[in-house]
């Protein structure tokens, strides 16, 4: 049922002339031509755009606005995708260094000059306020740019991988997770191909592959879904490397068929990420970085959901965690007063599908019968909407105090903004209670002792711990990677980037990461 704001509402918001999903696919039709027609958008392969597939019918998670869905083909055409992409990536691997670097450059600076429109995609399409959505694209152009900088150094003594890359990837970050390793591991010799996100951000993608693809990158872009694709996009022969960033679900059937090919593979997957709070007095510290914490509503893979308190601290904490969730910002990204009004500072605005919104509140209300404890429940009437728009997709913030565990809130990452907060007496619970998804990529520590939080922190199942700050994903001179559950395959991030989708001159050389058998961890 739909979810509206009343028509009675004291506001004259409305979206910025300008900044309407007809406005933004008419200058994608304008820019490129190539990749968009005024009906749909296409699917790239071979060096060419094709009208194939079916467009899926697709509505904005921001107001239920009608956008251009992802046109889905089958696996018949994936797999011919993949062939050309062989055919370009036997080739692609004789281009000189200089030359690749040169080109990849010319491919960013071409997306720099339309970053503002890719960022007007990614609000429509998976509802990212203004200043993230930049932000995502800034984040993939600068990192590219380290890279170009590195590669001599990093590519030294290495070449392309037999076969070219395959990219799965999670609509929450399309140009600063997908975008940017798939210009990585083009400038490291490989032809790519990757598939659209079905929830969101196929046009920024298009987008931005039309561009690179002018500069005579190697890369194909295909939509489909993903459990018809999988056996041409996982398991093809001619396939390299997979690179997956999904859920724990998908990416288990993924590893699962990656068992007998021997094929190279990092698979990120979601954990449960913690906040512990042990032997704590900065609350202030601790404040900012909750705050910034909700951004996007928590809708990705290093977002912090769970806060695990010290009991004799649980007062002092709810001093100054209940003022931080109730002054969170959300609404519709682009709605203004004033026509000449900048775009509204928001930490978020809608999940990514009005289904996610209403499975979410599900948990919420399951965790809540079954004993947990309302701390907080936002509402929707405190967010920032247009009178009458199509609320259905948004979620107010949530936090809930010992979510039983038969509910699914107690082990699993909630992907909204919701937190849950248990309360502990000893170290030994404090680390239960932290580690409860078998494995996180991310965790932290707020401890003013220092040497007690790095001493706690050797008992956390997590790749990359904070002691009184958070950790992020990190793509330059940091590795990333996951523990338990939470990851599969080679390690990521600067020097290990191009290492995974490169092959040295040692036959048995084996990669960083975290395979069976053979698990090794960077410092934390």
């Amino acid at each position: 049922m739909m979810a509206v704001v009343p028509d009675d509402r004291p506001t004259s918001l409305h979206i910025k002339p300008g900044t309407t999903w007809a406005e933004a696919y008419a200058r994608c039709v304008e820019v490129a031509p190539e990749a968009f027609t005024d009906e749909r958008m296409l699917n790239l392969w071979g060096g060419a755009w094709h009208a194939s597939g079916v467009p899926q019918r697709s509505l904005s998670p921001l107001d239920a606005t009608p956008i251009a869905g992802p046109p889905m083909i089958d696996q018949d055409e994936a797999r011919e995708a993949i062939r050309a992409t062989l055919e370009e990536h036997k080739q692609w691997g004789d281009v000189p260094l200089t030359e690749r670097k040169a080109r990849v450059s010319a491919a960013v600076e071409a997306l720099d000059a339309q970053r503002d429109l890719l960022a007007l995609l990614l609000v429509w399409e998976i509802g990212k306020p203004w200043r993230l959505a930049r932000t995502d694209v800034d984040r993939a152009l600068d990192g590219v740019r380290w890279y170009v900088e590195q590669i001599d150094r990093q590519i030294a003594g290495r070449s392309p991988l037999p076969g070219p890359v395959s990219n799965i990837a999670s609509w929450n970050y399309p140009m600063s997770v997908l975008m940017h390793a798939v210009l990585v591991q083009v400038l490291a010799g490989n032809a790519v191909i990757a598939k659209t996100p079905t929830n969101g951000g196929a046009a920024c993608l298009t987008l931005a592959c039309a561009l690179a693809r002018r500069e005579g990158l190697p890369i194909a872009l295909v939509s489909g879904s993903g459990s018809r694709l999988s056996p041409a996009l996982v398991r093809a022969p001619e396939l390299g490397c997979l690179a997956f960033v999904g859920g724990r679900s998908v990416g288990g059937q993924v590893a699962a068929a990656l068992v007998d090919t021997g094929k190279r593979h990092f698979l990120e997957q979601e954990g449960l990420n913690a906040w512990g709070i042990w032997g704590f007095s900065r609350w202030d510290l601790l404040a900012g970085h909750l705050k910034k914490g909700f951004e996007y509503g928590k809708q990705r893979c290093t977002a912090y959901p769970r806060f695990v308190v010290q009991r004799q601290l649980f007062d002092q904490f709810l001093e100054m965690y209940l003022p931080v969730v109730s002054s969170v910002r959300f609404g519709h990204p682009l709605a203004v007063e004033n026509d000449d009004d900048p775009l509204p500072e928001l930490d978020f605005g809608p999940l990514i599908t009005v289904d996610k919104a209403a499975e979410l509140a599900g948990k919420v209300d399951e965790a809540i019968t079954k004993g947990g404890v309302p701390l907080y429940r936002g509402s929707l009437a405190a967010g920032r909407f247009i009178p009458g728009q199509d609320t259905s997709a948004y979620v107010a913030p949530v936090s809930i105090l010992s979510p039983p565990p038969s509910s699914a809130l107690h082990h699993a990452e909630p992907f909204g903004p919701v937190d849950t907060i248990v309360v502990v007496d000893s170290e030994a619970e404090l680390l239960s209670a932290m580690n409860a998804s078998n494995g996180a990529l991310v965790s932290s520590l707020a401890c003013d002792d220092e040497s007690a939080a790095a001493r706690l922190a050797g008992e956390l199942r997590a790749f990359k711990i904070g002691i009184n700050k958070p950790r992020s994903r990190g793509d330059r001179d940091e590795a990333f990677g996951g523990r338990g559950a939470s990851w599969k395959g080679a390690f990521v991030g600067g020097d290990l980037l191009v290492r995974a989708v490169t092959v040295g001159a040692d036959p048995e050389e084996r990669l960083f990461g975290n395979f069976p058998s053979y698990s090794l961890y960077p410092q934390t």
